[in-house]
């Protein structure tokens, strides 16, 4: 009975936010909605747009992850999310914020958010009420699979965004092709860093300093856009020309395309350089991993020179009957002449990437919890190593 009544209440509120938005934006129609979808990058990709677009817009972006149907309209009508979710009197207290938004004077132009899905319908369900203008897919790749059970299933839900929108992003590089069978929306676009990609950065060089040195095609402009983007990885480049992307169909010059891809920096925890113990150095890649971030980053890893490699591999949940596969498809990648010890935290990655690792010969040490990792990793860490987290 109390369950019941919970869920009621929860209904409810849901739904109250839900038809704020739509008036919210029935009575500002001049302000723009971006969506970002995906199945990773989308926090990476939300800041990179958001950067971009701020250059000449009032934009809204929230810090956080609030992308479900609860928390998603506080975010984008720019209202803090209530403490208690239980208590009915902090949701009026954001009914009565929410009404004032939309009697209010217009307070942005663009307001860029993420949407995400735990089961399937509920990117679909996003479409009931937002009409975005344009929607960002970032990635197709295996995600709470004990739900999706199928990669055909992830694309589905996934790419639902791109049918409700005006226009569609879609990058080349991480969605198969073969999922373009569920787009009903003609006006798609891709990008990437492949020349496959209709937008596309061509990287021209690279250093720890100043970061990827390059040039951004685009059908729209004469001539590359000479960019420098200031990250470290191939797949953190992505979010970056999808900024661009989007930032050109809002209008943006060339030269403001440029400055802001030299602004864009990568979220915390996404291959970020940390000085460590004994002069080491070390990648700081541990927001919410995924396979296709994983082996972008061990990719990476043996691309830096260094005279001690460590490698310091998490599990990665949500992954369903999957799981075994894609912890060895990792743990295979690890050579004893490219990294000298490779150290699992978390059941999963003990279980699968472990027994993949030492099969190619690799030292590996595995441990419950991030905390005995570090004391090991301390320990035998030498001047000057790489050590990728």
């Amino acid at each position: 009975m109390f369950n019941s009544l919970q869920d009621k209440f929860r209904n409810y509120v849901q739904k109250k936010m839900e038809g704020y938005v739509v008036s919210y934006f029935n009575a500002h129609s001049e302000i723009r909605l971006v969506v970002i979808a995906g199945s990773v990058g989308k926090t990476s990709t939300k800041s990179s747009v958001a950067t971009m677009l701020s250059q000449r817009y009032r934009v809204r972006m929230h810090d956080g992850n609030h992308n479900t149907h609860m928390s998603a309209p506080l975010a984008i009508l720019g209202i803090p999310y209530p403490e208690n979710i239980k208590s009915y009197s902090q949701w009026r207290a954001v009914f009565r914020a929410a009404e004032a938004k939309i009697l209010g004077p217009t307070d942005v132009d663009i307001i860029v958010q993420e949407i995400g899905a735990d089961h399937p319908g509920e990117i679909a369900h996003f479409g009931t009420y937002l009409h975005p203008h344009i929607a960002v897919i970032t990635a197709i790749t295996p995600e709470h699979m004990e739900f999706f059970k199928s990669m055909e299933a992830v694309a589905q839900e996934e790419l639902s965004a791109a049918n409700f929108s005006q226009l569609a992003i879609i990058n080349k590089d991480d969605i198969d092709g073969q999922y373009a069978a569920y787009l009903t929306n003609a006006n798609v676009h891709t990008y990437g860093t492949s020349d496959d990609a209709e937008y596309h950065f061509r990287e021209t060089g690279f250093s720890l300093d100043t970061g990827h040195v390059g040039e951004l095609y685009a059908p729209e402009i004469q001539g590359p856009i000479t960019a420098t983007i200031d990250v470290l990885g191939r797949h953190n480049l992505r979010p970056a020309v999808a900024a661009a992307v989007v930032g050109i169909k809002m209008g943006l010059t060339p030269q403001e395309i440029a400055t802001g891809l030299s602004k864009v920096v990568a979220i915390s925890g996404r291959m970020n350089l940390i000085q460590g113990a004994n002069n080491s150095t070390v990648i700081d890649d541990t927001y919410n991993s995924s396979p296709v971030a994983a082996e972008s980053a061990v990719q990476t890893f043996y691309t830096l020179e260094s005279p001690q490699r460590i490698a310091i591999m998490g599990s990665m949940n949500e992954l369903g009957e999957s799981s075994a596969a894609e912890h060895e498809k990792i743990g295979r990648m690890f050579r004893p002449e490219l990294v000298e010890w490779v150290v699992t935290v978390g059941d999963e990655a003990e279980k699968y990437l472990a027994p993949a690792a030492r099969s190619q010969g690799c030292q590996v040490k595995s441990f419950k919890s991030s905390i005995q990792a570090g004391a090991f990793v301390h320990s035998i860490v030498q001047p000057g190593a790489l050590i990728l987290a």
